[in-house]
């Protein structure tokens, strides 16, 4: 689908459509962005991270990205595998194999984020993720994200999502 040039941004730093513009995403959105990439590669190609790694670096624009926040998403999604998995699949309403592989590499870098990356606090990683799914995914892959990492999140984040609903920040 493509935007109708003729109609303004809704909000600055958005297209017509609502996707955040290039020019408004951030090193680390980048880095997500190039890591969702990489991990589909492994999940349906099953290529090696060395690999994938190096096909990912000549990619355009991976330049802007963080590429420190990029290594550790793609080597610990694929590192961690089975155990971020482990905690997805018992939200799921459906086999694991059925799941797309763009929503599946979402929910992995959520999961990951959550365990690994305590300096974003979690409603951002659950934002970023229904943004890449959006962006990315099936027409509703995105509340599929949101569902099963606003799920984890009280589980992975306790102390972080408790106080937000102390503060009346957090959904109940």
């Amino acid at each position: 689908m493509t935007a109708d040039p003729s109609l303004p941004d809704k909000l600055p730093g958005r297209t017509a459509t609502g996707a955040r513009k290039a020019s408004a995403k951030s090193a680390r959105t980048r880095a997500r962005e190039f890591a969702l990439q990489a991990l589909y590669q492994h999940l349906v190609g099953r290529n090696d991270a060395p690999s994938i790694d190096q096909f990912t670096r000549d990619l355009a624009g991976f330049h802007k990205a963080d590429t420190g926040h990029y290594d550790a998403l793609l080597h610990g999604c694929i590192q961690e595998a089975a155990e971020q998995d482990a905690l997805i699949v018992p939200l799921l309403d459906r086999k694991m194999a059925e799941i797309s592989p763009i929503e599946h590499a979402v929910m992995w870098i959520g999961v990951w984020e959550f365990r690994h990356a305590p300096d974003v606090p979690w409603r951002v990683v659950i934002n970023e993720c229904v943004e890449l799914a959006k962006e990315f995914g099936g027409t509703d892959g995105h509340k599929y994200v949101n569902g099963v990492l606003n799920g984890l999140a009280p589980t992975l984040r306790s102390t972080e999502v408790e106080a937000d609903r102390a503060s009346g920040k957090a959904r109940p």
